[in-house]
């Protein structure tokens, strides 16, 4: 059976329908992981949950071991990701509390540890296609069978973070084909390709991203709306675990 894990951004550390049956943590080459595996049951369906940010939520985008959770994973036996993530919205179809299944990327962080390939020979991944193109099927018919509205197509930017963006960095990203901005999709996808892992991605629309509504962002306004989507997205994940 293929072992599947679902990594958890803001607005899910932890699922509520997993029934738990093994919590570990683990070290690996590259340090320590942002929080314990936790193995459960969603739905009929053995899964291993690990929370992006830590649980309870503390660390920042840039300050994630991504390549520690990665390894910790494979180390795991997983063999495919779908990871959830919040993001804000800049084109039209992606206004708050949507849901999007991003096909693209485009990579806008520095200075983090972004390959396995640093201290041996070099290694050029394929990289044209990001995201497992039959995870992200499987996912696009998982939300027609729960009745969820989403977007099967989208590019994400990834920032660096944690400070959100300014109205011409969003100008410039909406100039350059980006239709979702966030601050936890690389390296986190790329990673996961070095090892082998299959990789697919849940975005869930928090807010709109600057200068695409009136006044400020406010948490209030981000929670309000992940609130939500998140209560869509585990609806799309025991369907797709199902």
């Amino acid at each position: 059976m293929t072992t599947l894990a679902i990594i958890g951004g803001t607005g899910l550390t932890q699922l509520s329908d997993l029934t738990i049956i093994n919590r570990e943590q683990l070290d690996t080459p590259y340090g320590s992981p942002s929080a314990e595996f936790v193995t459960g049951e969603l739905n009929g369906s053995r899964i291993i949950f690990l929370a992006r940010h830590g649980n309870p939520h503390t660390i920042a985008p840039h300050k994630i071991n991504y390549r520690a959770n990665i390894w910790g994973l494979k180390q795991l036996g997983v063999e495919q990701i779908i990871a959830v993530a919040a993001v804000g919205g800049i084109t039209c179809e992606m206004a708050p509390a949507h849901i999007a299944i991003p096909d693209q990327i485009i990579d806008y962080s520095y200075g983090r540890l972004h390959t396995f390939f640093e201290d041996e020979a070099v290694q050029h991944i394929d990289f044209t296609y990001p995201y497992n193109q039959k995870l992200r099927s499987r996912l696009i018919n998982a939300a027609a069978t729960a009745n969820i509205k989403i977007s099967p197509l989208g590019t994400y930017g990834c920032t660096q973070g944690p400070r959100l963006e300014t109205t011409a960095e969003i100008q410039r990203m909406e100039r350059d084909g980006c239709d979702l901005v966030g601050m936890t999709g690389m390296p986190e996808a790329a990673l996961a390709k070095e090892l082998g892992i299959d990789y697919a991605a849940i975005s869930v629309v928090a807010n709109w991203a600057a200068g695409k509504s009136e006044g400020e962002i406010t948490m209030e306004e981000i929670e309000r709306h992940l609130h939500k989507g998140m209560a869509n997205t585990a609806e799309l994940l025991k369907a797709f675990v199902g």
